[in-house]
């Protein structure tokens, strides 16, 4: 039988509270506190953190404490790319950000998701789908992107927005929930 490790990363219901999770969420915790805690003036140490800390990280990509997730090792983060004070990820399936993307201050990208019935949501059983942020994107301060969601490439996410579906390529898309207004 598969651990709960290995069903979170087939993407299917898994075990929040597994042992072997909580040790990997507290393994990622400690990293994101000494990125933390780190200062600008200490540019290799950070980047060493971040090389520990995410699966991969691109070429010139910034990363602004403070900034939290939860694995790590399933955010994927492409060349030139920023990510401001406050960015939580939530990274229980694949997060891809790609190069050039711009993440303002407090955005969320969430990829978990759980039962509604109270009763099932007390048995810790979860499932969380992927979240895609194209080549381009900016997500404007306070944007919260739900599980399953694919931004696409060159798009714009207005501050504020929930995005809880697909956004199409080159759009100005803002609102709660968000919608495309108009191609950019």
């Amino acid at each position: 039988m598969a651990s709960h490790k290995q069903r979170m990363l087939a993407g299917d219901s898994y075990l929040a509270d597994d042992a072997e999770l909580v040790a990997d969420r507290r393994r990622c915790r400690l990293l994101c506190e000494q990125l933390n805690s780190t200062s600008v003036t200490e540019p290799y140490a950070r980047e060493e953190i971040l090389r520990a800390l995410l699966g991969v990280i691109g070429d010139e990509t910034e990363i602004v404490s403070p900034f939290q997730c939860d694995y790590g090792y399933q955010v994927s983060v492409g060349a030139r790319s920023f990510i401001n004070f406050g960015a939580v990820i939530l990274d229980s399936a694949p997060v891809q950000i790609g190069d050039d993307v711009q993440i303002g201050p407090g955005v969320q990208l969430v990829t978990p998701l759980h039962p509604l019935d109270p009763g099932d949501r007390r048995t810790r059983i979860e499932w969380a789908r992927p979240i895609v942020i194209g080549d381009g994107v900016w997500l404007a301060a306070g944007a919260i992107i739900c599980p399953g969601v694919t931004i696409g490439a060159g798009s714009v996410i207005g501050a504020g927005s929930i995005v809880t579906a697909d956004m199409p390529e080159r759009h100005l898309c803002f609102g709660n929930p968000c919608r495309p207004i108009r191609p950019v």
